[in-house]
């Protein structure tokens, strides 16, 4: 009887502290991966490293240096070497290690065990990247960090930089409009597109750009950013006479970065330009950024004048989209479908958004639409994305490469608060006056939104 109860007696804490780490890992894996999934990821990497390498074909050979001293040293076997391990740097969601690449190896070798390591550690996933030639970066993820998203407290924004996501490697999915100018956003209804497109509208309402919003659903998405936009067009007739007004914009901005070439010889060629960023600051025109919200309402005729009106607009897109990088104009194009069924132009101007995010989609048509032409093996990804969990993604660029992404809730009211108090910084462009929407509280108060 004594002995049944010392065992109770030890048992019964050991149960306790067993299901609070099982609720731990459940409801707070951060916490549960700082108190004990790091330590042990820690031990298991450092006492099978060696043989975890071997078993995954990632050892060399020795040189012949080292094979004639551990023969002289120790008369032992000369085992093969692993890549050369730096030091591990834990951090809140995994671990950071970096290896030395041993001669003929290459990242693909460490990429292609990755799922091999992360059996082997104990952790949620490994994503392998390259630091420079010969060294490379592994990541080791501690927790389903998607499941709950926690942007990173230290993220390197910046002007056109908008940190609009998290990575699944735990890094920050940065939007930057310099580097890839335009950009194409698909998701059906509910996969959080618009989440997206929220975080890219408070994100930017902060900085010297100008916001320009085509929002053919009567504006019910962008409408409650009306405050920090500098126009809006809310139906296709007033899309293609914005529209119109950006190209003329646009030509207007290309006379200036051509009376600014036209200098004498002998000019340093760092004072030449080809684009607005070269231009001096006092001179240099405003940024501009086109959220263009369910693209295929653009693309939609009922007679034929409207066939001609979508001729032209989608023509404006399309010079838009080549030209209007160098001008400082950038484009967002989103929407639940995109392909060569829309009509005459519509593959021409998808060719031309180099960015691709694609949301939960309702076929694998429309997932290929998006990243087939450039990364093939993402359309699986993109397939996947289940449909409880709104906002996941899968981001590609031009370059192949391509991760899931989530975005973090941002409600409405705090997007368009910050929309409120960032609209003092809306710029003056004498171009789009016409276009600039009217406050909506003025409008309810004087009944023109009234049922």
């Amino acid at each position: 009887m004594s002995e049944l109860l010392t065992v109770l007696g030890v048992g019964g804490p050991l149960a306790v502290i067993g299901g609070t780490v099982a609720v731990a890992r459940e409801k707070c894996p951060s916490v549960y991966w700082s108190a004990v999934g790091l330590p042990l990821s820690t031990v298991r990497l450092l006492g099978s490293y060696g043989s975890v390498m071997d078993a995954c074909g990632l050892t060399v050979a020795p040189s012949r240096l080292r094979a004639l001293a551990v023969r002289a040293a120790t008369r032992r076997e000369v085992r093969p070497v692993p890549p050369r391990r730096g030091f591990l740097r834990p951090t809140s969601t995994g671990l950071r290690l970096r290896l030395r690449l041993a001669a003929g190896q290459e990242v693909a070798d460490v990429a292609a065990s990755s799922e091999r390591l992360r059996h082997a550690w104990g952790v949620h996933a490994v994503h392998v990247s390259e630091i420079r030639p010969g060294t490379v970066e592994l990541r080791l993820v501690g927790f389903d960090v998607l499941r709950d998203v926690r942007m990173p407290r230290h993220i390197h924004g910046g002007y056109l930089r908008v940190p609009v996501a998290l990575r699944e490697d735990a890094t920050a999915f940065v939007r930057d409009y310099r580097a890839i100018p335009h950009q194409l956003t698909l998701g059906a209804t509910l996969s959080g597109k618009s989440m997206y497109l929220r975080h890219l509208v408070a994100g930017l309402a902060g900085q010297d750009v100008a916001l320009v919003g085509i929002d053919c659903k009567r504006g019910v998405e962008l409408a409650p950013f009306a405050s920090r936009l500098s126009a809006l067009a809310t139906d296709p007739a007033e899309a293609a006479e914005l529209l119109s007004v950006l190209v003329r914009l646009m030509d207007r901005r290309y006379n200036l970065i051509r009376a600014r070439q036209s200098i004498p010889a002998g000019t340093p060629d760092q004072a030449i330009t080809s684009d607005i960023w070269g231009l001096r600051e006092e001179e240099r025109p405003v940024p501009v950024v086109v959220f263009v919200d369910e693209v295929a309402e653009l693309f939609l005729t009922a007679t034929r004048k409207d066939e001609e009106r979508r001729d032209e607009m989608v023509t404006q897109l399309i010079r838009l989209a080549q030209l209007g990088r160098a001008a400082g104009i950038y484009l967002e194009v989103c929407g639940q479908r995109f392909g060569a069924e829309l009509g005459k132009g519509a593959t021409m101007l998808r060719a031309q958004l180099s960015g691709r995010v694609c949301h939960r989609v309702n076929d694998e048509a429309s997932a290929k639409m998006a990243l087939g032409d450039i990364a093939p093996e993402a359309v699986i990804a993109a397939c996947s994305v289940p449909a409880d969990r709104p906002g996941t993604a899968v981001a590609g660029d031009t370059s192949g490469g391509w991760s899931r992404i989530r975005t973090p809730y941002l409600s409405l009211a705090d997007a368009a608060d910050r929309c409120v108090k960032t609209a003092h910084l809306v710029p003056e462009l004498p171009e789009l006056a016409p276009f600039q929407p009217v406050n909506i509280s003025t409008e309810f108060e004087a009944g023109g939104l009234s049922a």
